[in-house]
């Protein structure tokens, strides 16, 4: 996928929000432009990558896999986040495009737990199944 790829479906996951920011990445929220984050698409040297939430399991799997590594800064900060890259020379992310809108999905549910139950009913976010 790439990065238009990428924010179309973010874009047809129930109450998110879209800004622009860090540099002009694309930030998608659930929960509204103040919502909470559940992925960063934006460049790594030159080059589309997603930043996303994953378990503690696929944090500590999915770094040995090629394109893929803790996120800048947020796993630094100890946040259980990856970034999945283009590696030089090779055309496609460092995962499948499936995978990638599945870990999307379980970023989506992981951030979207963090909200009370009564906004995510106001805002018709299906109960996170984790």
């Amino acid at each position: 996928m790439n990065r238009a790829e990428i924010n179309a479906f973010c874009a047809t996951l129930p109450a998110t929000a879209h800004v622009v920011q860090w540099g002009n990445s694309d930030v998608w929220k659930v929960g509204g432009p103040t919502g909470k984050v559940f992925a960063v698409i934006g460049w790594s040297d030159g080059k589309d990558a997603v930043s996303f939430r994953v378990t503690d399991l696929a944090f500590e799997i999915l770094p040995d896999s090629p394109g893929i590594r803790p996120a800048p800064y947020l796993a630094s900060r100890g946040m259980k986040w990856v970034q999945v890259f283009r590696e030089p020379g090779v055309d496609k992310m460092g995962l499948s495009d499936t995978s990638l809108q599945d870990h999307l999905r379980l970023s989506y549910a992981i951030i979207s737990k963090g909200l009370s139950k009564k906004k995510r009913a106001e805002m018709g976010i299906p109960e996170p199944d984790l």
